[in-house]
């Protein structure tokens, strides 16, 4: 995992591609959802939108895909302020994966259900098939065009939704708890793919979780939500601070953080920083006993 966390060093892009400010967004009853939301996604980046249950993640992911409208405030996609594309031109760049895969997965077949977004962009044929087949082996589901999607297993129908994305040409990929429901080696899997899609192939993504184990071995900035508002953001060095912070937005340190975090201030050993890695906290102790 320590040369995921060093590959998220080489250099994203500075052309902005999402720039989300909200400053109000209540649901239908009043009830006040978000406030104060400011976030900005340059081209190449992973960013985390982390959160307990309940804080708006979600809902943010539906603001920053068009989905919802009705918020003051403003979203642009490349620029252009989000509630005046059509679908088609916000569908052709971004894209939303949902946390239950079966919310979006309804064709037959893999090969179907992937295809249905080119299809519907008015790709011929020859391309459809094309952009189905080099998605599905971007996700490693090359071989199981012409299974049932409700025989895939959770995490393939997972990846079968991101490949219906990458297939519509997708450059920005919002994901809604991707790693939900998925044993930990799934979990690794997942992440694994994501960062090979964002690293190797340059593909933009904003993932909504709630596991700040991951945080800091895939992300490159994330922001916390808390209550619909973001706490703070930055780098997962800058934002990750002490336990107590942290519980009052309901949400830890990460494991290895949190007992390095311990054996600074309540036994007295004289680590220089908190690491947030298995491999950062061996080089640490490394060097305390060198």
């Amino acid at each position: 995992m320590e040369n995921i966390k060093s590959s998220q060093q080489s250099a994203v892009g500075s052309l902005t591609r999402l720039s989300v400010h909200v400053r109000s967004f209540k649901y239908p009853d009043g009830t006040q959802a978000m406030s104060d939301i400011d976030i900005t996604v340059r081209k190449g980046e992973f960013i985390g939108i982390l959160g307990s249950n309940g804080s708006g993640k979600t809902t943010l992911l539906k603001i920053m895909d068009g989905l919802m409208k009705n918020f003051d405030g403003e979203v642009f996609l490349d620029g252009n302020d989000i509630r005046k594309l059509s679908p088609r031109e916000i569908y052709k760049k971004i894209g939303l994966v949902f946390q239950n895969p079966d919310d979006q997965l309804f064709a037959p077949t893999l090969f179907e259900d992937v295809a249905f977004g080119p299809i519907n962009m008015g790709f011929d044929t020859g391309d459809v098939e094309r952009k189905v087949l080099s998605a599905l082996n971007e996700v490693e589901l090359t071989g199981l065009e012409k299974k049932s999607v409700h025989n895939l297993s959770f995490g393939q129908r997972k990846r079968a939704c991101i490949a219906g994305l990458l297939a519509m040409g997708h450059e920005i990929l919002l994901l809604d708890e991707p790693t939900a429901g998925l044993d930990p080696m799934g979990e690794y899997k997942m992440m694994n793919l994501l960062t090979k899609l964002n690293k190797g192939n340059g593909v933009t993504i904003v993932m909504a979780t709630h596991s700040v184990d991951l945080v800091p071995l895939f992300l490159d900035r994330l922001y916390i939500l808390s209550r619909g508002r973001v706490a703070r953001g930055g780098i997962p060095e800058d934002v990750f601070t002490a336990p107590e912070e942290m519980s009052n937005v309901k949400l830890r340190l990460p494991q290895i953080a949190e007992l390095i975090y311990k054996l600074k201030h309540e036994d007295n050993m004289p680590f220089e920083r908190i690491p947030l890695t298995i491999g950062e906290a061996r080089r640490e102790i490394a060097r305390l006993y060198a």
